[in-house]
């Protein structure tokens, strides 16, 4: 029994350690509320682009709740791209986080329309220049297609998840948007 509670103590210890290294902590930036309202007034976009330069629509599969580790199903669509093809926002919004984080790499997460959030991940990086709070139009460049994150032993591609209740919240599969 003391076995298996040192195991377990340990197996925590290494969790917590991960979580709490897994990104830079920096200080929260607020989100300007009148641009929050603004945004949460508007509906999403039954269409949306494509976030990838370069790439079609009969040029996409949906990867939707396929497999991932751990047991998870997959929350979103992985778009297969050159490493370094800039990618865009697929709808007006404010960037409101700009990250690392273990799954993810390199992460983007900007709050749009009606309250959605729309998560580009495993970027090879951010466009220089973008800071939380900054408001993009559909089709702005936001970043650059990469396989960083959990994704450092694929083909480089963009994850791009859709949340409809909140960040990280309510995922829906974005392949009919991007259609």
């Amino acid at each position: 029994m003391f076995r298996w509670i040192a195991v377990l103590s340990l197996s925590l210890f290494t969790l917590l350690i991960a979580a709490c290294s897994s990104a830079p902590k920096r200080p929260s930036t607020p989100l300007p509320p009148a641009l929050v309202q603004k945004l949460n007034q508007m509906s999403l976009k039954t269409r949306l682009p494509i976030p990838v330069q370069g790439i079609k629509a009969h040029q996409l599969n949906d990867t939707w709740g396929a497999s991932r580790s751990s047991g998870r199903l997959h929350e979103g669509i992985d778009i297969i791209a050159p490493k370094g093809s800039k990618v865009y926002s697929a709808t007006e919004g404010l960037i409101a986080d700009l990250r690392d984080n273990r799954l993810g790499g390199k992460v983007i997460w900007i709050l749009g329309p009606a309250g959605t959030w729309h998560y580009y991940a495993h970027l090879d990086g951010h466009k220089r220049g973008l800071n939380v709070g900054d408001y993009v139009k559909a089709g702005t460049h936001i970043g650059y297609v990469g396989n960083t994150g959990n994704a450092r032993h694929t083909a480089a591609h963009l994850h791009y998840g859709l949340y409809l209740n909140g960040k990280g919240r309510g995922a829906v599969n974005p392949y009919p948007y991007l259609r």
